[in-house]
């Protein structure tokens, strides 16, 4: 297994989020490029998975439009949940087949490396059995929801570094009644680490919780260039 390209994208839509994780799925699935951990900076947006239960957001449509907060179905797995600033997102393109095509096992790899990173900060978190994410002190701090293409993945990961924890009253997160979301900041104050501190962390976490030999920086230059679509005839020439 080749080291883990790592790509902080900076501020981006999530619509952008979608086209660049599409891209790399084609390119990943069709042999042009590895395994990438995307790190985006989203605005405040409303997205939906596949198993979505009614009534799972609380505001109005028209509330929401006054917030400027879009509502986004998408493909991944999970309900409901909130992306925006203060969050990490991590978005992972990793070829599945290279590991044996267990889904489940790299859910639970994934809940590592957040437990990782979180152990790093002196922060104790753990999983709750039957329900995916890393939870701190019966709070979530974390939520997961991948989805699956040609047996590459794509979608992630969102810890809650230091977000207005007050756009989680919007929704039901994740689907779930009466929980509590919480925060690094949330936990360890002035202590907490900043974005970038955090992105250097949960990359370090994840490629150690998810098997590879090391990671590395690339420019989001070089990976929307991969994204891009290729001619029939540039993807011979490559193969």
């Amino acid at each position: 297994m080749t080291e883990l390209n790592v790509s902080s994208l900076g501020p981006t839509s999530y619509r952008d989020g979608l086209a660049i994780q599409e891209g790399l799925v084609q390119a990943r699935a069709n042999g042009r490029t590895g395994d990438w951990l995307l790190f985006p900076d989203h605005p405040p947006v409303l997205t939906v998975g596949r198993s979505p239960s009614p009534g799972n957001v609380i505001a109005d449509p028209d509330t929401l439009r006054r917030m400027g907060i879009e509502l986004f179905e998408v493909a991944r797995g999970g309900d409901i949940t909130w992306h925006g600033p203060g969050q990490l997102v991590g978005y992972l393109i990793c070829d599945l087949t290279e590991r044996g095509r267990d889904l489940h096992r790299f859910l639970r790899d994934i809940e590592s490396g957040l437990i990782q990173t979180l152990a790093g900060w002196g922060i104790a978190a753990e999983r709750s059995p039957g329900r995916t994410g890393v939870w701190t002190q019966n709070e979530k701090i974390a939520s997961i929801g991948i989805a699956v293409r040609r047996w590459v993945s794509y979608h992630g990961f969102a810890l809650n570094i230091a977000p207005d924890l007050r756009f989680f009253d919007l929704i039901h997160p994740c689907g779930l009644r009466g929980i509590h979301m919480t925060s690094v900041a949330s936990r360890l104050g002035e202590r907490a680490p900043s974005l970038d501190g955090a992105r250097e962390a949960a990359a370090k976490a994840f490629a150690g919780a998810l098997g590879y030999p090391g990671w590395t920086w690339v420019e989001a230059t070089e990976a929307w260039r991969l994204a891009r679509p290729v001619s029939p005839e540039q993807a011979a020439s490559a193969a």
